[in-house]
């Protein structure tokens, strides 16, 4: 099994509003900020154990990323502009999400 890809860089673009990232293994895509959101890996997105995801209220169109932070090595907290800041976004999940766009 191969090593996962890390980032080499993040660029969260506000006027396309849309998070760029580009990786060690050459490859980059990009997802739009409503997207990232709709996809938190918190939690309350995503819900608890097993049983199926909860009823999320539709996300804004101009939902904007107001900072990101480093968690360790392996992942980034958003902080979005409706207050949402729970769930780490890990170099998997953000390498599946900009690849899928």
């Amino acid at each position: 099994m191969s090593a996962p890809a890390w980032p080499v860089r993040l660029i969260f673009r506000r006027t396309a509003r849309e998070l760029k990232a580009e990786f060690d293994d050459g490859s980059s895509g990009a997802v739009d900020f409503v997207r990232l959101r709709e996809n938190s890996p918190s939690a309350i997105v995503q819900g608890h154990g097993s049983g199926p995801k909860p009823v999320q209220p539709p996300v804004p169109t101009d939902i904007m990323v107001e900072r990101a932070e480093p968690v360790g090595r392996y992942a980034v907290r958003i902080i979005f502009s409706d207050g949402h800041s729970s769930g780490l976004y890990t170099w998997g999940l953000l390498k599946r999400l900009t690849a899928d766009a």
